[in-house]
């Protein structure tokens, strides 16, 4: 099969996986940046263009994009299905994960578990808003953040006022969530590819850190799900849409809970620490599943 694979750092760990294991099942890659790619929209005959060359209608296209190029990565993505070519999450899928209080909304129709989350544009009482989700300690997330950046623990109920406001008033999105704090600074990755859990780490910040992102310095091991635990994570990346994700899930007295899902999880952590070969995973979903056309919209919302 012939892979497209959109992303910017072609030496990033996971890019470089994806395609050792692409081309160890005979299957050929080509790696091009997303931001270098070039549209040609007109009816009936979608063209992308790389480097002035008219790219090839490929099997499959496997998005990498970042989360600061997501508006144009995804613009990129749609012209790929407008071709008919198979995508190993869709844009629409896509969107929605990134969109952190779409997200949420749709998982809550579900009834999966959530932290209580308060979102309001521009509060003129942010006490209430602390109040919404139980008091302090309260988790403060930017709508954009990524990697536990954005993510502000305010543990009074001064300091809170003090960062809802200064968001406000710089007109900046945010979610106040409850603080979890059983969960004592760890949470649980679980890699998800078209319905099952093939590898899961719990992942734990470094002292002082409620965060557990290994970006942040936390670090991993692996961990067996309880049935509760794969389930609502199977679950999570169901009502989104998306084949392959990573869902974070946080331990709380009342069951697991969902604090985000990763349309683009990274291999490296999961890898390593489980020994699970994920890329190889990754790319026999897209030889058993990717067929010209096959692009329709998976989820609702």
């Amino acid at each position: 099969m012939r892979f497209v694979m959109l992303a910017r750092n072609p030496q990033l760990y996971s890019h470089v996986r994806l395609c050792e294991a692409a081309r160890a099942r005979g299957h050929s890659i080509d790696v091009v940046n997303t931001l270098h790619v070039h549209m040609n929209i007109t009816a009936n005959q979608p063209v992308l263009r790389y480097n002035g060359q008219r790219l090839p209608i490929y099997d499959a296209v496997i998005p990498r994009i970042g989360a600061s190029v997501t508006h144009y990565g995804l613009a990129v993505l749609r012209q790929f299905e407008m071709q008919g070519v198979f995508p190993l999450n869709e844009s629409v899928a896509i969107g929605r994960s990134r969109d952190k209080l779409r997200a949420l909304q749709l998982l809550a129709r579900e009834g999966i578990g959530l932290p209580v989350t308060a979102f309001a544009h521009g509060p003129r009482r942010a006490e209430d808003v602390i109040k919404e989700v139980g008091g302090v300690p309260v988790v403060i997330k930017l709508l954009e953040g990524t990697q536990g950046m954005g993510v502000i623990l305010a543990e009074t109920e001064a300091s809170a006022k003090s960062i809802i406001e200064a968001f406000s008033a710089a007109n900046v999105n945010i979610m106040v969530q409850e603080f979890i704090r059983e969960a004592a600074g760890a949470d649980i990755r679980a890699f998800v590819i078209d319905g099952e859990v093939v590898a899961a780490t719990r992942r734990v910040g470094r002292p002082g850190e409620f965060r557990a992102n290994l970006h942040r310095g936390g670090h991993a091991e692996a961990i067996e799900l309880t049935a509760d635990e794969r389930a609502i994570a199977v679950h999570a990346a169901s009502a989104l849409g998306l084949n392959v994700s990573g869902v974070d899930i946080v331990r709380s007295t009342h069951g697991p809970l969902v604090i985000e899902v990763n349309s683009s999880p990274g291999l490296e952590g999961v890898e390593m620490t489980t020994g699970v070969d994920v890329a190889g995973r990754i790319i026999r979903f897209l030889e058993q599943n990717a067929s010209h056309g096959k692009t329709a919209t998976k989820g609702n919302g």
